[in-house]
């Protein structure tokens, strides 16, 4: 007996590992070879292409498309109806899947609703790409990110709070009470 939860109307195709206490709901298509972990959520009209690996503890909301190449770390959130592309040219005419591009999202990163992110770009631990953005390149660790193309426009904390550094670059997440530092464009959790 599986150890997950599967609504009856979902599809999982054969060679999948999904673990314990994961949830995939209504009309959902888990494809050949994807790895989900533990704890995940993966919500309604989902699809998770070949091979896709997703973390422990990662949230999928509704109608949101996760294709191939595309590697998750434990505690990515992605917001309803955003969505990963794999190839840089697509044509329908020609056969493109030899050129698929990786994109990782590091742990703990978070993707607001309707945002795109076009392959080969990966998102750093803890970023925080805002609702609608379309990310053309690589997003650093703690970034906060939104428009179309996104733009960087601050810091965030691992509770996804505004940074504000002082003189010194260091600042303090107000939920938290952690200190972060900002030196040489990298922060650093103290």
């Amino acid at each position: 007996m599986a150890e997950y939860f599967a609504h009856e109307t979902a599809i999982i195709d054969q060679n999948c590992s999904i673990g314990k206490d994961t949830k995939i709901w209504h009309f959902s298509h888990i494809m050949s070879n994807c790895v989900i972990g533990e704890q995940c959520n993966i919500g309604q009209n989902v699809v998770v292409s070949p091979e896709v690996v997703l973390g422990k503890n990662v949230k999928v909301q509704n109608n949101v498309s996760i294709y191939t190449g595309v590697i998750c770390e434990d505690d990515v959130f992605l917001g309803p109806s955003m969505v990963f592309t794999n190839v840089i040219n697509p044509r329908s005419a020609i056969k493109r899947n030899t050129d698929y591009q990786k994109t990782i999202v590091k742990k703990g990163a978070s993707i607001g609703a309707n945002a795109t992110i076009i392959c080969g770009n990966n998102i750093g631990k803890f970023a925080l790409i805002g609702a609608g953005a379309v990310v053309t390149k690589e997003v650093l660790p703690y970034a906060l990110v939104v428009g179309n193309p996104s733009k960087q426009m601050g810091w965030v904390s691992e509770y996804g709070h505004t940074l504000e550094f002082n003189v010194n670059g260091i600042a303090t997440c107000k939920e938290s009470n952690q200190k972060y530092q900002l030196k040489n464009n990298t922060v650093i959790k103290l």
